[in-house]
Formats: C-alpha cells, sequence, structure tokens
C-alpha cells in the first residue's frame, strides 16, 4: 500500500511539474491547459411530461453530478452529491410522467459500439472492484439517490412502474428501490428499446434476434407476447398511437442475400410500418425511393420517428439529399417536407401536445452559419419553420417544458463555453442557469474566435473549415486538426459532443501559445449533404477524404503568418487515422503528429464493417476490397513515414481495437520512425475521466512545443 502510495505521490508530482512547465514557457496573458479544460459541461438535459421540470449532468473535471429546476423560476439545485473523477458516466435521465421521481443510470459506455455486457461498466480508474451499471432513482420532494438495481435504458410508465434491460432481458423494479428487482417476461431476443403504452398497460420493446429483430408488446403474465407483423427483416424505434392502440416502427432489410458490393456503395432502403397492437396485423405506411439518398439516415437521432397530432407521423430522412423533418399521415400518402432548404436537422423534439416540433439546424441569416446550430420550431403538418435563436451563438439538445411554454436547451459560444438555457417557446426572455459554474480563472475572454474559411481539394471538391490564429503579427508553425467520427463536424465555438469541446479547448490553446490551427471539416462529415457525407471511395474504399485534409495543409501553408516548413497534424479516432495517413503518405508536408485511437489497417477489420455474422462460399468483391483496403491504410506506407509521432489511447478501447496502435508501434520501430507513446490502462475510446483527458492533452501540447517551438526561439 505504501509503494503504491508514493506512486501516485510521484505521478501527481510529475503532472504538476508538466502543467508548471507548460505554464512558465506560455506567453504573458496567456492561460494554462488546466485552465481551459475547467468548463462545467452540460448533457442529458431532460423534461418532465408533467411537473415543470428539468434536470441535467455537469461534468466539472471528471465530477459529474445531476442538477434539477422547475418552472417559472428555474432556480438550479444539485440533486447528487458524487465527489470523485472515477469515470462512471450518469446518463439517461428519466422522469416519471408525474415528474416526481428522476431516474438516472450510473457506469456504462454509451458511446460504444455495443451495450455494456453483463452490466458490467469500464473501469478507467482501475479499481480494484468491477463497477456495475447501475440504476439509482431520486424522489424530488426529498433528494436523496437511492440504487434500484444493476441495469440500464430504464423507462417508466404513467403508474410509475419501471422497466429496465439487464442481461440482453427486461426486467422491472419499485422506483423507490426498496423492493427486490425481478425479470419482467422472457424473450428470447436480445432487448432493447423499451416504451410504455399511454394507459402504462403494454409495454414495446425491440428483440434483436440472430439478423432479423421484432417488435414485442408485453401486456402481462396471463397473455402471450405479441409480436407486430413479424418477418425476416429488422424492426426497432417502436412510436406508440395516442391513443394507444396502434405502434410504427421502422423497418430494413435483415442480414442475407448475395454479398453486397464492398467498394461500390448502394441503397439502403427503409420503411415506416403501423401494427395493431391487438392483433399484430400490420401495414406499410411509407417505403424509401432505392436510391443512396433515400438511404435510411445516419445523423442524429436516425429515422427520428414520432407520432404526432392529427394522426400524423413525423420522420427524418435525406430524400432531397439533406436531412430533413417530414410529416405522414399514419394511414399513409405523399410525404409533406417540413423543413426545407439547403442545411441539415439535429436534435428533434415533439411537444407534450403533440402540435409541433423543437430542433436545430446549421442554417441562419449569421455568416458562417454552416458551422452553427440554431433553434427552430415547426408544426407538425406544415413547412412554416420559425427561427428561437440567432447570431454567432450555436444551440442543441432542446428540452420543452411546462406544456410547451418554456424551452431548455444548451447554448455556447466560440468563448463562452456550454450552458444551460431556458427561454419562452417564442425563444424570449432568456436566461442561464448555471452561468455561475464558470471558473474564475477560465479564460473566456482570451479565447480565440475562430473564422470560417474554404478552399479546394484537388479534384475539386469545396471543404470547410476553421481557422485559429491570434493577430499578434509572429510567424509561427501550423497545426491541422482533423476531427473523429468520420459523421462529425467541428463548429465555430464549443461543440455539442463533450469528446469535440475537449479537442476545441486543445486548439484554441495551441492558438494562444505559438500556433496556428485549421480544423477541416474533410468529407465523410455532416452539415454539408448527404452527398458529402456519403463520397465514393471514402475510408477503406479509396481514402478519397484524404485529400482534403492535404488541401487544408497547402491552404495553411499559405496563411499570412504561418510558417509552411512547420506543419504539425493531430486527431483522434478518424482523426487519428487520417493524422497517421498524413505522416505515413506526406511527411514532407506534415513534420510531426499525435495519433490518438486511430485505424492503422483497414484490412484488418474490415470484415466486422462489411462482415456477415456467418463464413460465406459467396465473397463478392471481398478480394479486391482487400487490397484497396491496405492500400489506404497507414501502415502500407510506413516505409516513407519520416515524421515523429506520439501515439495515445486507452486499452479498454471498445471502438478502435488496441491492436491498431499495438502493430503500428512495432512497424514503426522495425522502420525507426521517431515515435512516443502514452497508454492509458483501462480507459476506453472517448475518456471517461478527466485525469485522463487532461495527461493527454498536455502530452498533446508538449510534443508539438517539443518539436516545433522549442526548436525554433521567437
Amino acid at each position: 500500500m505504501m509503494h503504491m502510495k508514493r506512486f501516485q505521490f510521484l505521478l501527481l508530482a510529475l503532472f504538476a511539474a508538466a502543467a508548471f512547465a507548460a505554464q512558465a514557457r506560455a506567453p504573458e496573458g496567456a492561460f494554462t491547459i488546466t485552465q481551459v479544460l475547467g468548463y462545467p459541461y452540460p448533457v442529458s438535459l431532460a423534461a418532465s411530461e408533467r411537473g415543470d421540470r428539468i434536470a441535467w449532468v455537469i461534468d466539472q473535471r471528471g465530477v459529474r453530478n445531476i442538477w434539477v429546476a422547475e418552472a417559472p423560476d428555474f432556480k438550479p439545485r444539485q440533486v447528487t452529491g458524487y465527489e470523485s473523477d472515477d469515470g462512471q458516466e450518469l446518463t439517461q435521465l428519466t422522469f416519471s410522467p408525474d415528474g416526481h421521481y428522476l431516474v438516472y443510470v450510473r457506469g456504462g459506455d454509451h458511446d460504444a459500439n455495443w451495450p455494456a455486457i453483463g452490466n458490467l461498466a469500464p473501469d478507467p480508474a482501475s479499481n480494484p472492484e468491477q463497477p456495475h451499471v447501475t440504476i439509482w432513482s431520486i424522489e424530488l420532494a426529498r433528494g436523496k439517490p437511492v440504487k434500484v438495481a444493476e441495469g440500464d435504458y430504464p423507462a417508466i410508465s404513467v403508474s410509475g412502474r419501471l422497466a429496465f434491460i439487464k442481461d440482453g432481458q427486461v426486467w422491472t423494479a419499485p422506483l423507490d428501490g426498496k423492493g427486490k428487482p425481478a425479470q419482467l417476461f422472457f424473450d428470447r431476443g436480445h432487448d432493447r428499446s423499451l416504451g410504455w403504452s399511454p394507459d402504462g398497460r403494454r409495454l414495446a420493446f425491440v428483440s434483436n434476434r440472430d439478423g432479423h429483430a421484432f417488435i414485442g408488446i408485453y401486456t402481462d403474465k396471463k397473455q402471450p407476447i405479441e409480436y407486430l407483423a413479424p418477418s425476416t427483416n429488422r424492426d426497432f424505434s417502436p412510436r406508440w398511437s395516442p391513443d394507444g392502440q396502434r405502434v410504427a416502427f421502422v423497418r430494413v432489410a435483415g442480414e442475407g442475400g448475395p454479398p453486397q458490393p464492398i467498394l461500390k456503395q448502394e441503397p439502403n432502403p427503409w420503411a415506416i410500418w403501423v401494427a395493431d397492437v391487438t392483433t399484430g396485423a400490420g401495414h406499410k405506411v411509407w417505403q424509401s425511393p432505392h436510391t443512396l439518398a433515400g438511404s435510411f439516415p445516419e445523423t442524429e437521432g436516425g429515422a427520428n420517428l414520432h407520432w404526432a397530432a392529427g394522426d400524423r407521423l413525423v420522420f427524418l430522412a435525406d430524400l432531397d439529399g439533406w436531412p430533413h423533418l417530414y410529416s405522414i399521415d399514419a394511414t399513409g400518402g405523399q410525404p409533406l417536407l417540413l423543413t426545407p432548404g439547403k442545411f441539415m436537422v439535429e436534435f428533434a423534439t415533439l411537444s407534450p401536445d403533440r402540435r409541433f416540433l423543437i430542433y436545430n439546424a446549421n442554417t441562419g441569416n449569421t455568416a458562417g452559419d454552416y458551422d452553427r446550430r440554431h433553434l427552430y420550431r415547426v408544426p407538425v403538418d406544415a413547412a412554416k419553420p420559425v427561427a428561437l435563436t440567432s447570431g454567432d451563438t450555436i444551440e442543441w439538445q432542446p428540452a420543452i417544458v411546462s406544456d410547451g411554454r418554456y424551452v431548455a436547451f444548451v447554448s455556447a459560444g466560440a468563448q463562452r463555453p456550454p450552458l444551460i438555457r431556458v427561454t419562452t417557446a417564442s425563444g424570449a426572455d432568456g436566461r442561464f442557469l448555471n452561468e455561475d459554474q464558470i471558473p474564475a480563472d477560465f479564460p473566456t475572454s482570451k479565447l480565440v474566435v475562430p473564422k470560417p474559411v474554404q478552399f479546394k481539394a484537388a479534384d475539386g471538391w469545396t471543404i470547410h473549415g476553421q481557422l485559429f490564429q491570434r493577430a499578434d503579427g509572429k510567424t509561427k508553425p501550423g497545426i491541422i486538426f482533423v476531427h473523429g467520427g468520420p459523421p462529425r463536424q467541428m463548429l465555430l465555438g464549443w461543440h455539442y459532443m463533450d469528446y469535440y469541446t475537449n479537442s476545441y479547448a486543445v486548439n484554441q490553446y495551441l492558438a494562444n501559445h505559438g500556433f496556428v490551427v485549421l480544423s477541416v471539416n474533410y468529407r465523410l462529415g455532416i452539415g454539408h449533404g448527404h452527398a458529402f457525407h456519403h463520397p465514393a471511395h471514402w475510408g477503406p474504399t479509396g481514402a478519397s477524404e484524404y485529400q482534403d485534409v492535404v488541401a487544408g495543409a497547402k491552404f495553411l501553408q499559405q496563411v499570412k503568418g504561418v510558417d509552411p516548413g512547420r506543419i504539425g497534424i493531430w486527431g483522434g479516432s478518424y482523426g487519428g487515422y487520417l493524422t497517421a495517413m498524413g505522416l505515413a503518405r506526406n511527411s514532407d508536408i506534415f513534420k510531426a503528429g499525435v495519433d490518438m485511437h486511430g485505424v492503422h489497417d483497414w484490412s484488418w477489420i474490415l470484415g466486422t464493417w462489411f462482415g456477415t455474422p456467418h463464413p460465406r462460399y459467396e465473397q463478392g468483391d471481398r478480394k479486391e476490397a482487400m487490397k484497396v483496403a491496405w492500400e489506404s491504410s497507414p501502415d502500407s506506407s510506413v516505409a516513407k513515414w519520416k515524421s515523429p509521432v506520439l501515439l495515445i489511447q486507452g486499452d479498454d478501447d471498445r471502438n478502435v481495437h488496441f491492436h491498431q496502435t499495438i502493430d503500428l508501434a512495432q512497424r514503426l520501430k522495425k522502420h525507426k520512425v521517431p515515435f512516443e507513446e502514452m497508454v492509458i490502462p483501462n480507459e476506453i475510446h472517448g475518456f471517461l475521466r478527466y485525469h485522463s483527458w487532461l495527461r493527454a492533452d498536455t502530452a498533446t501540447v508538449e510534443f508539438f512545443q517539443q518539436q516545433f517551438l522549442r526548436r525554433h526561439v521567437e
């Protein structure tokens, strides 16, 4: 134990020394990496159906707690008392319909490609005892959290009955935590997506099977489960009709048929169905066109299916080349485009009376709004959207409160970090609820306001980016930042994903400490239409997006005040892949890089991305695709790699296997490429601990300062 304490003390001492050294090298009037990472980050904003309440989570330097506020004064109060940076997320905030209880989930990795196995949570703090994914409940009049059960994905009926998922099955437990949890029913599938009927008598759920999925309806232990219009397809997103007699859902093809081509894009058609919950009989309401733009949407919320007033169904689709909201009669007919224009819709939420939606979109009257988000309101039966917010701010995650009288949302700017804001339903009388949580030493006024820029790729595509440059007349090294995803978009301000808010903070630090930064929104990203989001020959099928990164670097080399011979590159996940591509293919341009948990050999995971669950004789274009995947990988060009690199990854990564970094490190050794590595034991893809981010971010800026500034003193 004494040795462990000494080791921990030594780590803290080294960490403090590194932070002090970074501060000592900072220009006069600048800020530390610790200060710029000290922002409070709000997530999981939720509203009660009744009771006029909202709730949200604040992550303050890794310490996560839940806050609630009530209309009309919306005075915030903290209802949990967690005190440590233990990496255990607080998610799935769910009010009971009467607003008296708030349920949440502690633990898990809700950004991973698969749910928790055996309800085991990640353990980034390296605790000797394995943490579990658990459900907690707060009776808001008393305000003390109680543990209800191990499980995830809670749903509460109008009568206060709690259902949740444990080990792929549906369980139930009393909200007050005093009773023993019990399995609600048995289903042969792996269950998800719980939804109680309006009267609380029935429960809809998705039963995932081998290559197909059903919508199931559970009533009670005396009645068999009713499966709605069962088929060989995959059904999901069940939505109840207001009268509780029907359920709408999304249907896509089940796994099977001839192998789909890997090197050529094919449509992914989908349909909306409605079924009677008593008989199980269903009918198709709408079928997407068999086109690339008609494919199932891959933006926030997927189909965004809602059952609205007037017996209309609202959904999101890319039918005109942009992700937009449509509505259609529940019996069928032609869909009505509700949000026309060349922009994308995200974060759509339906009002309690089901008569209108509030959503955010990258459009508005301010220059550069394609790299922002603003809130809009639209009725479910008319294409008459009205702006609720505008200007140079960014808004997301709307929650409709008090029968539609108020709207709560998260708001950020280029300098001001994200905060909870409440306005009236018309967007007036806005107020921030947690402005006092911004630390006194947070460098708001010192942050650079990024500028929107455009440049051309080699094949003529127009690419957008944000330029971070402090106007001081000095010549500085340039840094290219590439986001991950890849369906992401960096913005002209703080981001609506915590991962990219962290990246924004690092870019701000670099811009204030001797660098000029260009964040590149390469093709494959969102915000610029379906064709931009789904380009030909992307990633493992040809890496067409890499030319956008090179174009960004060449643009940056021409920016006044940038030394064209000192260009670095960094990014995480897909951005790590593109960072490694830059260093492997173009060490003549990119002189150093930081690669966080990137993919380095596409051929190693091609079967996972494009494979079928069982080995087959038919191979399709797999042989040719494996060759192209390898040639589109950084590993294939390691022989040309000359520039130094810092590799960073947690070894419990559930999105990009840790082997990708192990393999690259061995190749770099063989070719005598200078590299450093930071391995964070038990940490996942999007680091769960502030301590992990601080370590990685400090190492990132230290690496670039070592490579560019200590050798070129200004």
